[in-house]
């Protein structure tokens, strides 16, 4: 009989699975013995079905009962480049991009994690799981939960937006604001991005489902405990070390270890500076001295000029009144200047001290910031560190020598620099002004206002009436260059003389000017402009004029165009009642003489009738 030779193992691989070990077939040729093997029991090693039904049924009772569309809590049992596999007690483990955990970089094997079952078992086999879902899933929930304990979260910055920065927390895009994300000025966002930070949750909106959190409050805690020690240790007058954080148009402020102080920009320097740039610059390491501080407030003052010497006390010993400086020009205002005579020695020259014209200009009309200046000491303070300089004494004063050089009816002239109600202000030169009243711009023009007879700016010739050396005073005259007409007008326009005059306007009063020739012009009342026809009077119409009174004094003509027709008119008619008296008595003995004719040629008439009817009785 033959040996029956032991069965070949057959490897079969099936997709995905741990190979199978199969027994061989059976050769054709096996004997009988081998034909009567029991090959199920040799399978089944054994075991009967009822054996291996129980067997799968306690295998089965070991495993996760996992249902598609839950979120379950898993374990971390690997970490690659790429994939995180994760067991959540099924048949078989997860995997799961590493792209969905990349808001927690610090993910270590045996870590709890939330995943998401998609597929509890695909075509392949294969569990589908998501660490991302779960999250978005439960992520509303744990904020809410996180903000009600003020618990500290984790998140992951994505990107960069207007005001700050969108953060990843439990699959929610919260929003960081840019000065939440640190307790000083963050001035390169960028390098926040791709970053895991710890933040507080400040605030949620549920309605639209915002969230703002802040990575600055987590530290703010831990400083104040900070500050509150440095605050305890500080002195006025402590010199500390300082690194400069922040730089303002106002000032500068300083770290100084976790407690923020601020120098003003009028402590950076001695000397007058623009901007606090001009004198620090950010991260510099300075050494400050405290001015002052508020306890309650956590407000301290520092000052930087002060570890310097003051520079009033390096100022020249011998520097007094009436010493000629140099400076320059750093601010300049309406009232004056300040020089800088020398860094941190500043001096007021006001503009009344810029020249000798008695007309303030404003300071920018002398000078401009930068420019060089040179002038004379008038004031000097070293106690109160105040000085004062003056421009216009480095030339002499022109009203020293004012009544030799514009003497009295001397001719000259000079520049319209300003009107007035009652004259015209003019320069003759730098610092020498006079006044022309406006009653001595002309003889005979009547002016209501100067600009009437000039403009600014305009030359015009003047001859000097007064001079007044103490009162810095010059009286002029511009009509005085001319001889008075009005002593020819005198003996022109006498009185009761009549004369042709146009009427150039009308006042406000109701008469009317007229001017009768050569310039020279007279007053018509409104009651002696009347006409013989009634008809009113126009202006550019020409009449005759009377003149009814002649003031050489105070120039002035009155006239009437009325008297030059009434005057006849009542001459006619006082003649006119001899004319009529002598008339009536003509037409009286006319009428007499009349009567008597008639009466006696009535008679006769009467007489000859009778004698005929007599006749005829007979």
């Amino acid at each position: 009989m033959e040996e029956i030779q032991n069965p070949v193992e057959e490897v079969v691989e099936t997709s995905e699975e741990t190979p199978v070990v199969l027994p061989k077939s059976k050769k054709s040729n096996a004997s009988a013995d081998n034909a009567s093997f029991d090959w199920d029991a040799f399978e089944n090693d054994g075991a009967t079905s009822a054996d291996k039904a129980a067997d799968e049924e306690s295998y089965g009772q070991t495993l996760s009962r996992v249902s598609e569309n839950e979120v379950v809590e898993g374990t971390v049992t690997a970490v690659g480049k790429r994939e995180v596999i994760v067991n959540i007690g099924y048949k078989s483990e997860g995997v799961i991009s590493i792209n969905e955990f990349r808001y927690n970089p610090e993910l270590a094997v045996g870590d709890k994690v939330d995943v998401y079952v998609e597929n509890a078992e695909d075509k392949k086999g294969q569990l589908i799981l998501s660490h991302k879902r779960a999250r978005s899933l439960r992520s509303w929930d744990r904020v809410n939960e996180a903000y009600d304990k003020g618990e500290i979260v984790k998140g992951y910055i994505k990107c960069r937006t207007k005001g700050g920065m969108i953060v990843d927390v439990f699959g929610i895009e919260a929003f960081l604001p840019g000065s939440q994300i640190d307790v000083k000025p963050i001035r390169d966002y960028d390098i926040f991005v791709d970053k895991t930070m710890e933040f507080k949750i400040l605030k949620i909106n549920n309605e639209f489902r915002n969230v703002v959190i802040s990575h600055k409050a987590l530290i703010e805690a831990e400083l104040e405990a900070q500050k509150a020690e440095i605050m305890s240790r500080l002195e006025k007058g402590q010199i500390l070390e300082g690194t400069v954080k922040n730089i303002t148009s106002y000032g500068v402020f300083v770290d100084l270890g976790g407690v923020d102080g601020l120098i003003h920009i009028t402590d950076l320097s001695w000397g007058r500076i623009n901007h606090p740039e001009e004198v620090v610059s950010l991260d510099q390491k300075i050494n400050v001295v405290i001015l002052d501080f508020d306890d309650t407030k956590k407000r301290i003052a520092l000052g930087l000029k002060q570890l310097s010497p003051h520079p009033w006390d390096a100022l020249d010993p011998d520097l007094k009144v009436g010493d000629v400086v140099k400076g320059k020009v750093v601010v300049v205002a309406d009232y004056g200047a300040f020089v800088e005579v020398q860094p941190g020695v500043e001096a007021l020259l006001h503009v009344s001290e810029m020249s000798w014209s008695l007309h303030l200009r404003s300071a920018q009309d002398f000078f401009t910031v930068g420019q060089e200046v040179e002038a004379v000491v008038l004031a000097l303070d070293r106690e109160e560190r105040k000085m004062s300089l003056g421009l216009k004494q480095l030339k002499p004063d022109p009203w020293a020598t004012i009544s030799e050089k514009y003497p009295i009816n001397s001719k000259h002239v000079a520049t319209v620099r300003n009107f007035t109600n009652f004259g015209v202000f003019v320069e003759l030169e730098e610092g020498v002004d006079g006044l022309i009243h406006i009653s001595d711009l002309s003889w005979t023009k009547k002016i209501k206002h100067p600009s009437e007879f000039t403009s600014i700016g305009d030359k015009i010739d003047v001859v000097v009436l007064e001079v007044d050396p103490e009162g810095r005073r010059l009286s002029l005259g511009h009509k005085q260059l001319e001889e008075n007409p009005w002593d020819e007008y005198e003996t022109q326009f006498t009185v009761g003389s009549v004369h042709e005059g146009v009427i150039t306007s009308f006042v406000e009063r109701g008469g009317a000017n007229v001017r009768l020739g050569d310039g020279i012009e007279g007053y018509c009342s409104a009651r002696n402009l009347a006409k013989a026809d009634g008809a009113p009077a126009k202006v550019g119409e020409t009449l005759p004029f009377r003149i009814e009174e002649f003031n050489k004094a105070v120039r002035k003509i009155t006239l009437s165009h009325l008297k030059t027709w009434d005057e006849g008119r009542k001459e006619k008619a006082e003649k006119a009642p001899e004319s009529e008296e002598k008339s009536t008595q003509k037409v009286v003995k006319k009428i007499n003489a009349n009567q008597e004719k008639t009466t006696l040629g009535d008679i006769s008439a009467l007489a000859a009738l009778k004698s005929e009817m007599e006749k005829g009785q007979e």
